[in-house]
């Protein structure tokens, strides 16, 4: 692994405000592949940093920020299309967590093949109505490191 110092200018984060920062905790560490990396609090209120695990050589976070003064008060920023992406591995995937999701009354989209580069998708709403996309064989991973293999 390279240095732990930042050496050039990267893309770190996405930042959403949460109007109850635990239920956004277990939607999100339930139904994405995404984890806890750490939990900050002072005075005008709480965030939790959610990455994949053990995202070591290309950090990306997810920072949810539940400022006390609107605690209790949804703020959705990315409906009804604008959404944050996530890939699984196989189709069943999406099928399962849409499964979850009509479960938990959170899905938006149901389950859709759409032609490529989008793949098989399916869209979930997280505690503030914010759009949440699991996707199959839309290669964002797959094309990014094709295109600048070294």
């Amino acid at each position: 692994m390279a240095g732990k110092k930042l050496t050039e200018a990267r893309w770190t984060h996405v930042a959403l405000p949460s109007s109850d920062l635990d239920a956004a905790i277990e939607f999100y560490t339930t139904m994405t592949p995404l984890v806890v990396v750490s939990r900050h609090e002072d005075k005008d209120g709480r965030n939790v940093w959610l990455s994949n695990d053990r995202q070591v050589e290309t950090p990306f976070v997810l920072v949810l920020v539940e400022f006390a003064r609107d605690r209790g008060r949804r703020q959705p920023q990315l409906a009804p299309f604008a959404h944050l992406g996530m890939e699984v591995p196989n189709r069943e995937d999406v099928d399962e967590v849409a499964r979850r999701a009509r479960e938990m009354g959170c899905l938006h989209w149901e389950p859709m093949q759409l032609p490529p580069p989008v793949g098989y998708v399916c869209a979930l709403t997280d505690p503030d109505g914010n759009v949440v996309e699991i996707s199959h064989d839309q290669k964002v991973f797959e094309e990014v490191r094709r295109l600048w293999a070294e």
